[in-house]
């Protein structure tokens, strides 16, 4: 049986309702992926079955006794209160096992206890707003955009925990390894309908890419006829005296259709402008060291940035990766070492914590700089209002002030003004965090395509791996190490000493000459040749588990069959992951 479930539900925020008569069944042990593009109202279905708004119409039902949960996606800091007092007052009771999670989930966040709430930048807000969410252990927990501000550490906990977690989850996440790895199923809001997609998110995105084609298409014989009819009904007089009532009254119903018929918004339009081309050079540092307090954060680091590199920055919060930026773009000066920079510079800056913006100036004003109502592009002036439509800012948003705006809107905005500018060394610092699906995917192409120099910091694996050619990893102790390729690639190559952390780092650097890998025996080529059959089969059995529980008849008529499909599904997961693993482990064995 379900612990909440939403039937025929409907909330309107103007003239065109988020929700429009929907139906929803969350059930224990599910991981229900919420997907949909800014502005659909997807963290308003999350506030509606968390209880915090009614609903305009509709039942939303949660079984008695069930203990809910709640991470949004924007957090308030106006708060003295302490961050272990935050945590802990998720934790309900105050007994020692309260306090003993408490503290785990601070110290697994990366959080200081003893820091005020008010002092904390939003991101940091966010993780002691997440982990009061975990503290208070719900039935059911509600994670709008969970990702957004962690490092990749954190969120690789943060899956451990939720592969875990015995209740229900429903969660609102547009990074694509996450909702991979949890989601044991997807829902979709788009035009206010709630939508299943059986499968994995692969799935979705195949079976949705062909929905939107096979609408277009039914959208567009639709129209095609209405134009016939409404040729037709337009006639002479004698034809009018000699038409058929019965036609008459299908054109009726196809005008009153055609006017109900809620078209989707279209995609935002990226489009990068170039500046003349750099010097060949971009950035050169050697034996660069920046310290704070006494503590390395940079050590020893030396590199080379060229004209058309993409360079990825990862590393855990708080290391250092935007000290490095600012020591690479000249807005800090190195403790030692030397950094050269090339000729003929022009930055761009994405900054994540969106301190570009100005919240009280309105939408326009934050593009224009509020000088007048146009902007330049490639050299033309074009008026600032069709500028922004290309980011589905309509007309009549553009007076509205910036604190107004979600966060997929305010990252938007921010693109937008990046964008207004020439540039031929794009620095972008998490651009991705509460971009929806399609949007992120267009700013994926664009970054890939970009013809001047890229640095990036991200979480987001994927993105990482589509657009970087290079990454710079902080490896702790101050250590920034190079590697070819994205994410992905620095696993494969990165090495894993044994020493103890204060010298893992100069181990990194310099591997004992003696050390040799192990070489592939027999028995792990025979093994190494039989994972892909058994992967495949897994992934087989899975997406039939996902078809099957993507029946809703199947709750109602077999419950424990449901149950021991959801328990075999995430058992599958677990699987695959290990699988996968292997394979790499294999992979890495292999002869030079």
């Amino acid at each position: 049986m379900p612990i909440a479930r939403l039937d025929k539900v409907s909330l309107s925020f103007g003239l065109k309702p988020l929700l429009d008569q929907v139906d929803l069944q969350v059930r224990r042990g599910e991981r229900v992926c919420v997907l949909g593009r800014n502005g659909e109202g997807k963290s308003s279905l999350l506030r509606l079955i968390g209880r915090e708004i009614a609903a305009d119409a509709g039942e939303v039902w949660i079984r008695p006794g069930v203990k809910v949960a709640v991470l949004h996606q924007e957090v308030a800091g106006d708060s003295d209160a302490s961050v272990l007092e935050i945590v802990r007052g998720g934790a309900g009771a105050a007994g020692w096992e309260a306090e003993l999670q408490a503290e785990q989930i601070i110290s697994r966040l990366d959080l200081e206890e003893g820091a005020s709430m008010r002092d904390l930048s939003g991101g940091w807000r966010r993780r002691a707003m997440l982990g009061r969410a975990l503290a208070c252990a719900p039935d059911l927990l509600l994670l709008d955009e969970p990702t957004n501000h962690l490092d990749i550490d954190a969120i690789t906990w943060l899956e451990e925990m939720m592969l875990k977690f015995a209740g229900a989850l429903v969660f609102i996440s547009h990074d694509r390894a996450f909702v991979r790895r949890l989601a044991t199923r997807i829902v979709e809001l788009d035009r206010g309908q709630l939508t299943g997609w059986p499968g994995n998110y692969d799935d979705y995105v195949e079976k949705k890419r062909a929905a939107l084609e096979a609408e277009a298409r039914h959208a567009g014989l639709f129209d095609k006829k209405l134009a016939q009819e409404e040729a037709w009904i337009r006639q002479g007089v004698e034809a009018r005296r000699t038409r058929n009532e019965g036609r008459v009254r299908a054109l009726e119903k196809m005008r009153k259709e055609r006017i109900a018929r809620r078209e989707r918004v279209g995609q935002i339009e990226i489009r990068a402008q170039q500046a003349a081309p750099s010097g060949k050079l971009v950035f050169e540092a050697h034996a660069v060291s920046q310290s704070y307090a006494g503590k390395a954060v940079i050590d020893n680091f030396s590199a080379r940035i060229m004209r058309g590199d993409r360079v990825g920055i990862i590393g855990p919060n708080g290391c250092g990766k935007t000290t490095l930026i600012k020591l690479l773009v000249g807005e800090l000066e190195p403790s030692s070492g030397a950094i050269r920079r090339g000729t003929g510079l022009a930055p761009a800056y994405f900054d994540q914590q969106r301190e570009q913006l100005d919240p009280g100036a309105s939408i326009m004003d934050n593009v224009t700089g509020g000088s007048g109502d146009t902007v330049s592009i490639d050299g033309r002036p074009r008026h600032v209002a069709g500028y922004l439509r290309d980011f589905l800012f309509p007309a009549e948003r553009l007076y509205a002030p910036v604190s107004m705006l979600s966060g997929g809107e305010r990252n938007r905005l921010l693109l937008a003004r990046l964008f207004a500018r020439q540039s031929n060394l794009l620095i972008m610092d998490e651009p991705t965090n509460d971009l929806d699906a399609e949007s992120l995917t267009l700013l994926e192409e664009l970054v890939a395509d970009y013809a001047g120099t890229l640095l990036l910091v991200s979480h987001d694996w994927a993105f990482l791996d589509n657009v970087v050619t290079s990454t710079l990893v902080f490896e702790g102790g101050g250590s920034v190490n190079e590697y070819v390729g994205g994410y992905s690639d620095w696993l494969r190559q990165r090495r894993k000493p044994s020493a103890a952390p204060d010298d893992a780092a100069a181990r990194t650097r310099n591997p004992p000459a003696a050390a040799k890998p192990r070489r592939l025996s027999y028995k792990d080529q025979r093994e190494l040749d039989g994972l892909p059959d058994k992967i495949q089969r897994l992934e087989q059995e899975q997406a039939g588990l996902h078809t099957e529980i993507g029946d809703p008849e199947l709750f109602r008529s077999a419950p424990a069959r449901a149950e021991t499909a959801l328990q075999r599904l995430q058992a599958l997961g677990a699987e695959l992951e290990a699988a996968f693993a292997r394979w790499d482990a294999l992979e890495a064995m292999r002869a030079p």
